[in-house]
């Protein structure tokens, strides 16, 4: 007898491949898919602001990549001896203006460089409330920040968004999406992380408002937009603490582990599960620590590896290797000087 519910997934109306060239925006789940993807050898850029929560924000960050706006140093704020950009996240923060600027511009390039070709989003929304920054005498309009970087709470309001706000943000931001490259696809999750400073009540109605709103979408695009359901398996299945972090609102790294393996089995094929098994073996000996690198026997098995990852992109020329051969070679080279 199993004694849990499991949270029944629909099949995908389309799959992801390593040929798939994919976006990740969002809350933290984007970032845990995000990093799986990654090791995994996908074509992905992931968070190129950060870790993003609300929704406005995501959008905000799209539509800049479309309009490929540059960053100047107007976009830029000070506080506690640091500069900041509202639509980002703390980790491009620095003491350095030049530096926190070269931190945005930099990462902002390669994603306007990326997202012309994107076929697929991940977009994952965190939390209906957003902070706005009041109007003031030379800004009639209230914005919306993507991190108020520890600014007084006076300059702020705090607002809660309506499925509403959400669905028509967000309609008109896909439709432009879809007029730009007509076959792009999107996945949309809502974060399973709780907000739990916002109160277990407030945090529930957050995210039944994003859930409502992603219902909406799914019903007006159709197959070209899946919903999947981290949340869910979250709250359902795993539904022990066991499976969080210290903090008791992080997923640990066995609950991820679990909801990627279900995000697979959803949305990639029996040939690339098998092309990940494949991968994860050659990965595996590519982190391999050894207590004694000076031995013939040691030697003996970055040559192995070496072959492998040799054999591997010669059989996947699709997917490059170019780093991981350097690495193992610069390895080899080493151990013959010693």
């Amino acid at each position: 007898m199993d004694f849990r519910t499991h949270v029944q997934i629909p099949n995908s109306g389309f799959k992801i491949d390593h040929s798939s060239k994919m976006m990740l925006f969002g809350s933290c789940f984007s970032e845990n898919i995000g990093r799986k993807l990654q090791h995994n050898k996908f074509d992905v850029d992931v968070n190129p602001f950060g870790i993003l929560y609300n929704p406005m924000s995501v959008s905000s960050s799209l539509k800049r990549l479309l309009q490929k706006t540059e960053f100047t140093e107007s976009d830029l704020v000070y506080n506690n001896e640091m500069y900041h950009s509202f639509m980002h996240h703390g980790s491009f923060s620095d003491t350095d203006k030049d530096v926190c600027l070269k931190n945005i511009s930099e990462r902002y390039e390669k994603a306007t460089d990326f997202i012309d070709n994107a076929d697929i989003f991940l977009i994952t929304f965190g939390s209906a409330y957003v902070f706005r920054l009041k109007p003031t005498v030379d800004k009639e309009n209230s914005e919306v920040v993507s991190n108020c970087h520890k600014f007084p709470a006076d300059i702020f309001e705090r607002t809660r968004l309506s499925v509403e706000e959400i669905v028509e943000e967000w309609r008109k931001l896909i439709i432009s999406l879809k007029a730009r490259n007509p076959h792009v696809r999107f996945v949309f999750t809502v974060s399973p992380i709780r907000h739990w400073k916002d109160g277990a009540h407030e945090n529930q109605i957050s995210k039944s408002i994003l859930h409502l709103a992603i219902e909406q979408l799914t019903s007006s695009f159709g197959e070209d937009l899946q919903y999947f359901p981290a949340y869910e398996i979250m709250i359902d299945e795993l539904r022990d603490y066991r499976f969080y972090e210290e903090d008791m609102n992080h997923p640990t790294s066995f609950a991820v582990d679990y909801i990627w393996k279900l995000f697979s089995k959803t949305f990639f094929s029996d040939a690339t599960i098998l092309l990940n098994k494949e991968w994860a073996q050659i990965r595996k000996s590519i982190n391999h620590k050894p207590l004694f690198p000076t031995t013939n026997s040691y030697r003996s098995f970055l040559n192995k590896t070496l072959s492998s990852l040799n054999d591997f992109a010669s059989k996947y020329p699709f997917i490059s290797c170019e780093r991981e051969i350097h690495q193992i070679s610069s390895l080899l080279k080493s151990h013959e000087r010693d």
